[in-house]
């Protein structure tokens, strides 16, 4: 009879003093728990490969800054929110423009809800490559119930001052965001947006240049236009 004698494996674990843990371990799970509290994912798994992908990658993490609460727009609040969106942001806007598939990737990560990027994809009529200063806007009047408390959001989410400040934001960033999304509403007269802005310079030269929800918020009341982001609602009813 023949014995075969089996000889252990050179690595083989006996004893849990022999496994090598990297000194920054605790720390990078301490930051991983933190942000998973922060950014409150629908689906841990999903958002958890998100995160250690970026981080792997030396990318900017989809977290959140703080923990906010839920105002998003679906019935099942997992939709959009201003965190989210600001964290979007800071994930695509250095590069001015990205993919289609890169803000994919991303909104994903995310845990939001792809068919509600397919309807803002198709509100901006976007391409292969996307202005993200556009889909911002888009972003902004998803979040916003008017034109201008989406510009609101819009400066709340761009602002360098503390929170809680007066949200400014330079005039030539919220020329670009409202002009976008005037012009694609469609029913807003040139005239007209050449008034608005007009009507805000004085103001702007006083702030350095300057503009802040407070400088513009009340032409809600004064304006019988139709806001810009109800186009928003309209393409949502559609893919209803």
């Amino acid at each position: 009879m023949f014995y075969i004698s089996v000889m252990p494996l050179p690595d083989t674990m006996y004893c849990a003093q022999q496994i090598n843990i990297p000194p920054e371990l605790p720390d990078i799970l301490k930051n991983f728990t933190k942000a998973a509290i922060r950014t409150q994912p629908k689906d841990v798994l999903l958002w958890s490969a998100a995160y250690f992908k970026a981080l792997s990658e030396g990318e900017c993490l989809p977290v959140k800054d703080r923990l906010e609460m839920n105002v998003a727009t679906q019935k099942t609040d997992t939709g959009l929110t201003p965190g989210l969106l600001k964290t979007l942001h800071k994930q695509l806007s250095p590069r001015q423009a990205c993919s289609k598939e890169e803000l994919q990737e991303k909104w994903r990560g995310l845990c939001l809800p792809m068919d509600q990027l397919e309807t803002l994809l198709s509100l901006g009529s976007a391409g292969t490559d996307i202005d993200w200063m556009d889909f911002f806007a888009l972003g902004c009047s998803a979040l916003g119930g008017t034109l201008m408390s989406s510009l609101k959001i819009a400066c709340e989410i761009l602002t360098e001052d503390e929170e809680g400040g007066a949200a400014r934001i330079p005039f030539n960033t919220f020329v670009q965001l409202y002009t976008y999304l005037a012009h694609l509403d469609g029913d807003m007269p040139q005239d007209h947006i050449d008034s608005f802005l007009r009507s805000l310079q004085a103001q702007v030269e006083l702030q350095c240049g300057m503009i802040k929800p407070l400088d513009f918020i009340h032409w809600d009341d004064m304006d019988s236009t139709p806001p810009a982001s109800s186009i928003f609602s309209r393409a949502t009813s559609r893919a209803e």
